[in-house]
């Protein structure tokens, strides 16, 4: 079977969706299908690369790691071109993981079933979220309605120029509004979590038919011995992600002694935001042997998000590497440590609950917290395995040719 994905970035640009993409076009590959992958060329970066029964083919689709919606979808003249007509031609399935929903009517008109991944809200949301940026707060998902002072607070939180805020508010405010129009040509979507898929349907209910979850493979990632006694946190001085709430309840833990290890801190942003009580030490993105250290030197790790995200990959690095989670009850998060000993859940924004869980943690023994995160490894490994995720993606994929 021939696979087209159609995604504007690829790992390693990008985030937790373009991972995802990555896993399974890699797996995939692996389990014999001929899989295409069209996506944006950056600097250095070959034209066609080629590993066995996966190919990659870069484009200039835009200039930047920040690609927007947008920028994809008014790419007609590399949608329409010789070269795409061609790929979705040889496709037996055209797979859509992120934002290129204009290519939705192109395969249908060449009779191509299209599977759809979600990875976010954007059929309910135009800023794809469902966070008020304009009051710093989660959306109510029983009330949904993105004001355009909300839309443009996102887009001022994305470092763009005045008119780029204004011309970006007003696509979100009109074009963004219709997308779900575009995800309903769809014959097949794919959400990452039941709790994602329960907010998507009840607020678009046309696609309930259509969606089925498929939990995102996991990377292959080994255990990560504990040297150190410490916490960390990955989300960065985010406030969806929650970093007011940590360093609140930093603020009221009863054991001053904790150390916060916290990443993705740019150096400006390093020297604006003051540790609470020295608790807190602020890195850069880390990566490679700076990250591994990073783990090393911890043995709990933090997420305080206050939105509703599907399925963060951060959760499943800390039980993959057989740590202790403590995580906010909100989104897919939930669901993603249900059933591990050593995640223990805080109710999302309160930052008392979240002082009281770390106290907790805190008085534990070492060797509980090894045998803690051991188990939640070994539970986690079990119940997110990869075959079964690439089962469940081919079984629609068979479906619909």
């Amino acid at each position: 079977m021939n696979i087209l994905f159609l995604s504007e970035l690829f790992y390693p640009h990008g985030g937790g969706a373009e991972l995802a993409t990555f896993l399974y076009a890699k797996l995939l590959s692996e389990a014999g299908f001929n899989i295409a992958v069209v996506t944006n060329r950056f600097v250095a970066e070959s034209e066609v690369s080629k590993n066995e029964n996966l190919i990659i083919y870069r484009l200039n689709l835009v200039k930047d790691n920040g690609i927007g919606k947008y920028s994809i979808l008014q790419r007609f003249d590399v949608l329409f071109s010789s070269f795409m007509r061609k790929m979705v031609k040889w496709a037996d399935v055209v797979y859509v993981p992120r934002y290129w929903y204009s290519a939705i009517p192109l395969a249908k008109a060449y009779g191509k079933p299209v599977v759809l991944h979600l990875h976010d809200y954007i059929p309910i949301c135009p800023t794809a979220g469902l966070y008020d940026a304009s009051k710093d707060v989660a959306c109510n998902p029983k009330i949904l309605s993105c004001s355009p002072r909300c839309i443009y607070a996102h887009e001022r939180n994305q470092d763009r120029t005045f008119a780029e805020t204004v011309i970006s508010t007003a696509l979100n405010s009109t074009i963004g509004r219709s997308l779900g129009i575009l995800v309903g040509l769809s014959n097949a979507v794919i959400c990452v979590s039941n709790a994602q898929k329960k907010l998507i349907t009840k607020n678009f209910p046309s696609l309930s038919k259509k969606i089925q979850v498929i939990y995102n493979p996991s990377p292959e990632l080994s255990y990560t011995e504990i040297e150190g006694d410490d916490f960390g946190y990955l989300g960065g001085p985010s406030y969806p992600k929650g970093f007011h709430i940590l360093c609140r309840a930093l603020a009221r833990v009863k054991d001053k002694r904790i150390r916060v290890h916290a990443t993705s801190f740019s150096e400006p942003t390093r020297q604006l935001v003051e540790p609470i009580d020295q608790l807190m030490l602020l890195y850069e993105r880390l990566t490679g042997g700076p990250l591994e250290k990073f783990w090393r030197q911890i043995c709990t790790l933090i997420v305080p998000s206050i939105c509703h995200e599907p399925l963060p990959y951060v959760v499943t690095e800390a039980l993959a590497r057989g740590r202790v989670v403590i995580a906010s009850s909100i989104g897919g998060i939930p669901e993603q440590i249900h059933g591990c000993k050593g995640a223990f859940l805080f109710r999302a924004g309160d930052h008392d609950q979240l002082a009281e869980a770390i106290d907790a943690v805190r008085k534990l023994s070492r060797e509980t917290i090894v045998d803690l995160g051991f188990q939640n490894r070994e539970f986690f490994l079990k119940r997110f395995d990869n075959t079964t995720s690439i089962e469940r993606f081919t079984s629609i994929c068979e479906r619909l040719t």
